[in-house]
């Protein structure tokens, strides 16, 4: 570094700050988890304590600048001789020079190693959240402080539910004479087995919503629904006696030749009508 009259430059600086990803599973970002990690980095060096020095020995003063990092220089112009002021060459403004540098991490103050810890992963975090743990970066040069570690959250993909915000959705297919009759049945969630109630007459694209069943809230009370959508499933082959069925049940309602009828909305009308927030 540049030294003025100010003084030496401190050998310590502190550390960089590290980034490194973490892989979360959508069961720790809905309830939080506690994480073992591992990371490369730089460490005190446990040999010198971070003084750089030989254990048993010492800096010494720079016999150049006599200790204060800086040295002046006269330079002669047309217009006489300047004097300027500049880092010291011999110490590279420090003051001090180590005569005897450390063997463990040659003068450096710290080494490189491989390093565990166990972090906290907070309720709610998203993939891509940067989560900031103040004083776990590297160690600085000449045992300065610590920078500050980042992790950044990366999301794995769950074999069941996805992730909108903290609403978590899935998706179930349903015959259609379940769809017209209703029935209740049990659903793995991520809190264990539910009851989800399959109204009569549900309709596809229907969504049933569990309350309180999706991720947490990050910093703050609270959880996202689960929104279960169902699909209904017509069979495409029928054997005789159930096309008999059917075909009598259209006879009572009315339908052994129904022309098609336009719904409320067409699907065009829908999807706009989701993206324009209508």
């Amino acid at each position: 570094g540049f030294a003025s009259s100010a003084g030496p430059v401190p050998r310590a600086r502190r550390g960089q700050d590290q980034l490194i990803a973490v892989q979360v599973t959508l069961e720790e970002e809905t309830f939080g988890a506690k994480k073992e990690i591992s990371l490369d980095t730089y460490v005190r060096c446990e040999a010198c304590g971070g003084s750089c020095c030989e254990p048993g020995t010492h800096p010494a003063t720079c016999p150049t600048c006599g200790g204060t990092g800086s040295v002046t220089r006269i330079q002669r112009s047309l217009l006489g001789n300047m004097r300027t002021q500049g880092p010291c060459p011999a110490c590279q403004g420090h003051g001090t020079t180590i005569p005897d540098p450390c063997h463990e991490c040659s003068g450096n103050g710290r080494v490189r190693t491989r390093r565990t810890l166990t972090v906290d992963i907070p309720v709610g975090v998203d993939d891509g959240t940067r989560i900031r743990l103040s004083g776990q970066g590297e160690v600085g040069p000449a045992g300065g402080p610590n920078g500050d570690l980042y992790l950044e959250v990366r999301e794995k993909k769950h074999a069941v539910f996805t992730r909108q915000g903290d609403d978590l959705h899935t998706w179930i297919t349903v015959p259609m004479t379940t769809a017209a009759l209703g029935t209740v049945f049990s659903l793995q969630t991520l809190d264990g087995l539910r009851e989800v109630s399959i109204n009569p007459g549900t309709q596809p694209r229907e969504e049933v919503i569990l309350d309180d069943l999706g991720v947490g809230h990050l910093q703050r009370p609270g959880r996202g629904d689960l929104h279960v959508h169902v699909d209904v499933e017509v069979p495409r082959k029928l054997d005789d006696r159930s096309r008999e069925l059917l075909e009598e049940l259209a006879s009572i309602r009315g339908e052994e030749r129904v022309e098609p009828r336009r719904g409320d909305q067409s699907m065009f009308e829908r999807l706009r009508d989701k993206f324009t927030g209508q």
